[in-house]
């Protein structure tokens, strides 16, 4: 499986290829997230710049290598922490940050954040188009002690008012017992139009009720025809829907994912280079059975194990959207 997803688009997007290898990778890849229980001692012993490494269990049969693809020549580098590589248009990077140095997950949130504004500040690449966060055991604590909680507030605080338009971006939990926060993300020259779900409360609206911070993201990033879309579950407006029906959630996923991509001007069908995150194993058959009634091909895509940012979400996905003609 080394099928190119969004082949065809304008420069300023870039590509997204799922691979089954992370080794000998295209040179035009910009970056690849690694995942498995092993992915990083096989980072480590490939020693290529380009990856990360993420201990998310992928389904058998699916893809575990997420690469992300540019044009023309690259470099990579590190400032301040942060990992990147870069080409004319696009830049891939990744900080990881010891939730022990900075007090949990709050600090470490936060000092994460800071960084990365003040990162896009100085560089060429002003632009932050899509972000994800890895936290280990994201719904301990309780109440607004939910590591989650405490992450989106210590992110709200490092943000500040300093970017221009809060990126798509998703947040899931690892299981690995590391308190490694890991923050990877796609920047680029073009400033992208930021779309919301009309089925959904923005998410930097949610009520107090999720926390003493609103998350920090919008539901997806459209740049020309490509549209990168955030992680996206089973919630309308802004509550939890099919609490305990993780068939029910699919669905209700995939209809989520659709009405994103038609608020951008895609067609409902445009969908590609899905990837779910899903809380228990014992749910794939049934996640896989309503993918595959929805003419999805898990085959061609990403499946993982992850906890989800609510306890009663048991699914989550992303995906991209690819505009062959307007709609409306």
């Amino acid at each position: 499986m080394n099928a190119d997803v969004t082949s065809g688009l304008p420069a300023t997007a870039p590509r997204l290829a799922y691979r089954l290898d992370p080794a000998s990778l295209p040179g035009e890849t910009l970056g690849a997230v690694v995942f498995g229980r092993h992915a990083r001692a096989e980072c480590a012993a490939l020693g290529d710049p380009r990856l990360v490494a993420v201990p998310l269990e992928a389904v058998d049969g699916t893809a575990r290598v997420e690469a992300w693809m540019t044009h023309g020549p690259i470099h990579h580098g590190e400032r301040d922490g942060v990992r990147f590589v870069a080409s004319h248009d696009h830049l891939f990077a990744v900080l990881e940050l010891d939730e022990a140095t900075y007090g949990g997950p709050r600090g470490a949130g936060h000092e994460a954040y800071q960084r990365l504004v003040q990162f896009h500040e100085h560089g060429e690449h002003h632009h932050v188009w899509r972000i994800w966060n890895f936290l280990d055991a994201i719904n301990d604590g309780d109440g607004d002690d939910e590591r989650y909680r405490q992450f989106c507030l210590g992110r709200a605080e490092g943000i500040g008012t300093r970017l221009q338009g809060y990126p798509a971006a998703s947040a899931l939990g690892r299981r690995d017992g590391s308190r490694m926060l890991q923050v990877i993300w796609i920047a680029g020259r073009t400033l992208p139009e930021r779309v919301e779900n009309p089925r959904q409360v923005s998410a930097f609206r949610y009520p107090r009720q999720y926390g003493p911070a609103a998350p920090s993201f919008s539901r997806a990033a459209r740049l020309g025809d490509h549209l990168l879309i955030s992680g996206t579950a089973s919630i309308v407006g802004h509550e939890t829907r099919h609490d305990g029906d993780v068939q029910a959630q699919t669905s209700e996923c995939v209809a989520n994912l659709s009405a994103v991509a038609v608020a951008a001007g895609f067609a409902a069908d445009s969908l590609a280079g899905l990837k779910a995150y899903i809380r228990h194993a014992s749910d794939v058959t049934a996640v896989t059975a309503e993918l595959g009634a929805r003419g999805f091909a898990t085959s061609d895509c990403c499946l993982l194990l992850a906890a989800v940012c609510r306890t009663d979400l048991l699914v989550e996905f992303e995906a991209i959207a690819r505009r062959s003609r307007r709609t409306g």
